[in-house]
């Protein structure tokens, strides 16, 4: 069976899934969402929605455990953009940020920042509304993530000649 690029997204609070979608359709990817709820999703496009139980991490283990190398994934959630690199995925957040090997501790530590500054009841903000020019810089991140991920795939896919 040949193997292919998969999307997984971090659905419950992603404000892109349509922009996923059409990333995908344009590439012939499958598409998982992983949710602690129901949700629609298009009906015929190759995207399966899978619910898993409430609980803190429950959705993001289900992703951690099934991304493989090549995979592309979709969150905002800086811990498993770690765990997802790892294995070799792909990760995009929602705001067109591609977490990479290089990116990923300093992000980890900004997060471990804000975290005390919360815990100090410092005012740290969430998340800005996403712009139309925030959710074309994703669609462009997330085309840019899908084509190295299928060269990727590809180069590593061919036989060794002896």
């Amino acid at each position: 069976m040949e193997q292919s690029v998969e999307i997984f997204v971090d659905a419950d609070a992603c404000p892109v899934k349509d922009e996923v979608y059409a990333a995908a359709a344009q590439h012939g990817l499958y598409v998982t969402l992983v949710a602690n709820m129901r949700m629609g999703v298009p009906e015929g496009g190759g995207v399966e929605l899978v619910v898993v139980e409430q609980g803190p991490d429950i959705a993001d283990d289900w992703i951690a455990e099934h991304a493989c190398r090549d995979d592309v994934v979709v969150t905002a959630d800086i811990p498993l953009a770690g765990r997802c690199l790892e294995v070799g995925a792909r990760v995009v957040g929602p705001n067109g940020r591609e977490f990479t090997q290089d990116s990923i501790g300093s992000a980890l530590a900004m997060r471990q920042l804000h975290q005390e500054l919360r815990g100090a009841n410092q005012q740290t903000g969430g998340p800005a509304p996403l712009t139309r020019k925030d959710r074309a810089r994703f669609s462009s991140s997330l085309d840019r993530v899908i084509q190295a991920a299928r060269n990727a795939l590809a180069r590593n896919s061919k036989p060794t000649t002896p």
